[in-house]
């Protein structure tokens, strides 16, 4: 099987992702996952709101963006799995080639643009899992959509997945949709938050909220909105999404990359935004993710203060077995 995923590495990226997606989705029904690989069997529990992970390591937003095989990847041993980013009406994306790998450096940069079937397509693949652990979903905005309508966009997300998520996670920082980061800023996120928090109030949803961060932003801004999470009531955080910085790429070339860059490069900012907001509030559950590939680097999300931890580029690098190495 690591032969398999080391062959994928030379197929352009999207065909290589599909294809091994698709592989892991017959091997699930045909029951055959754990003759393939090692499901862990006991490992840290963590409950928050009567949702009891069964352990911290979950698979980030984005690998499955359409909720096609939730129940595949939930059957690897993961505590948690996160949907998305979807958007209210489907869209293609951004043009293609929009994913880099960087196989020596443990990193990929994509500038996929929320590229995903839209929310009724994936309310219906939730709808229809047989997966009964953790599932959250992160929404976002259509491209298109500006000013209120994109608060409206994520409010109609939020309405329509609620009923079916056991946390929602709103994702403000991707940097591959044309100005979604100004929501860092207050005057557009308060807006957001509160037609956030009237729908939640209207729907009585008590499950977790959680605001996935930009590492790129000022230490003032991050300040604001944990503010902003506490006085909303929201629950935490993700910390953290893509970074547009690739200094810590080893070429300056690869610069000219547009994008959002992940893997090991990004642990450095992952873990610095981490460690400031788990100062600023020790209490606030914090998802860690960016540049897990060890399991020194899961303990260390665990030691800067993440309750939980995801991981994305690792598993795209070194396929299931990466959940076992973590939790063992």
């Amino acid at each position: 099987m690591k032969f398999l995923v080391s062959l994928l590495r030379f197929l352009p990226p999207e065909v290589a992702h599909s294809i091994a997606l698709n592989g892991l989705k017959l091997l699930y029904t045909a029951g055959l996952i754990n003759f393939f690989f090692s499901i862990p069997k006991s490992a840290s529990t963590f409950t928050y709101k009567n949702l009891i992970f069964k352990n911290k390591l979950g698979l980030a937003a984005g690998l499955d963006k359409n909720g096609d095989f939730i129940d595949s990847l939930g059957a690897l041993g993961f505590g948690f799995i996160e949907v998305g980013t979807v958007t209210p009406i489907a869209q293609p994306g951004n043009s293609k080639p929009r994913i880099f790998r960087f196989l020596s450096q443990g990193a990929i940069i994509n500038r996929l643009g929320f590229n995903n079937k839209g929310v009724d397509y994936l309310v219906r693949q939730i709808q229809s899992r047989k997966y009964q652990g953790i599932l959250g979903v992160n929404i976002g905005a259509n491209k298109e959509s500006l000013d209120q309508k994109r608060i409206d966009d994520y409010v109609e997300c939020f309405v329509k997945v609620a009923p079916y998520s056991d946390y929602i996670s709103v994702n403000i920082s991707s940097p591959n949709t044309p100005n979604l980061r100004s929501l860092h800023s207050k005057e557009n996120l308060l807006p957001l938050f509160d037609a956030l928090s009237s729908a939640r109030k209207n729907l009585n949803f008590v499950n977790p909220i959680f605001i996935k961060l930009s590492p790129d932003e000022s230490q003032e801004t991050i300040s604001l909105i944990i503010e902003m999470i506490r006085e909303f009531h929201f629950d935490g955080v993700i910390a953290s999404n893509t970074t547009v910085d690739k200094t810590d790429l080893l070429h300056n070339s690869l610069n000219d990359y547009s994008g959002g860059l992940s893997g090991k490069p990004l642990s450095i900012k992952s873990n610095a935004l981490l460690t400031s907001i788990h100062e600023q509030d020790p209490s606030m559950i914090k998802i860690g993710v960016g540049g897990v590939f060890t399991q020194e680097d899961f303990e260390k999300k665990i030691d800067l203060g993440a309750s939980l931890v995801q991981i994305y580029t690792s598993f795209i690098y070194k396929g299931p077995r990466i959940v076992s190495e973590l939790l063992h």
